[in-house]
């Protein structure tokens, strides 16, 4: 596929996904304004990320460090936001907080540590979102990382006093098991009821990072604030390797 036949493929994408959510928006009686699209690029190459930016998206996402650093030193000259969406170990900490203006998958108290102190070193303050697995067995953890809703206020208070670190609002991820499965609505709702409650102890937490590319319309029904979306933009061509 040549660049011309990429940019064009990439704008239909982009203006049907933009239909959608202005269509959910308008459904739940809500500004267009109010909701936030991000690209997730995982996978796919730093021309990619250029054409977006091209085309006027300004918020991307990776949830591989091994393949966001280097992306995202290539598209160091854009204006973009990077956030970072998958699980996270400590000790790619010190890499993501280089690039990532915010981390959406806070899910432990020694994670809250290590971007901290990542966060003060490097002499920048780093967004965070509390992911909320609605699929939390009785070790307070979800299949794809997370933590219960009665570990959020938890964690949300140590993000709070860590230096370095912004408590932006919560994550979550519609669970493949569990009460929530198979019921997208159902697990947004909740998890806006989780924001609700959290904005009680901290007002200025009012990010709420849900739904993809088969569920962005339930995510803003909700009253999601940003969407994920991949594959409804990126395509299913033949990803970077």
């Amino acid at each position: 596929m040549t660049d011309r036949d990429r940019r064009a493929e990439l704008t239909a994408n982009l203006g049907r996904v933009e239909e959608r959510i202005a269509t959910a928006c308008r459904a739940a009686g809500r500004p267009r304004e109010d909701v936030t699209l991000i690209v997730v690029t995982k996978t796919y190459p730093a021309d990619d990320v250029r054409l977006l930016h091209e085309l006027g998206v300004r918020h991307v996402a990776e949830n591989r460090d091994q393949d966001a650093a280097p992306k995202a030193a290539e598209c160091a000259d854009l204006d973009l936001t990077w956030h970072f969406v998958g699980q996270l170990q400590t000790n790619k900490v010190r890499s993501v907080t280089g690039y990532a203006q915010v981390v959406q998958s806070v899910d432990r108290l020694k994670l809250v540590g290590a971007l901290s102190g990542a966060a003060e070193r490097a002499g920048r303050e780093l967004g965070c979102l509390i992911q909320v697995a609605l699929d939390a067995g009785a070790d307070g953890r979800g299949e794809r990382g997370g933590v219960g809703p009665d570990g959020v206020a938890e964690l949300a208070d140590a993000v709070a006093k860590a230096p370095g670190l912004a408590l932006g609002g919560l994550m979550t991820v519609a669970p493949l098991s569990g009460e929530y499965a198979g019921r997208q609505r159902a697990a947004f709702d909740r998890l806006v009821d989780i924001s609700a409650r959290l904005r009680e102890a901290h007002p200025a937490a009012t990010m709420v990072s849900a739904g993809m590319s088969a569920d962005l319309e339930d995510a803003v029904a909700a009253g999601a604030t940003h969407v994920r979306i991949g594959t409804a933009v990126l395509g299913r061509r033949p990803p970077l390797r």
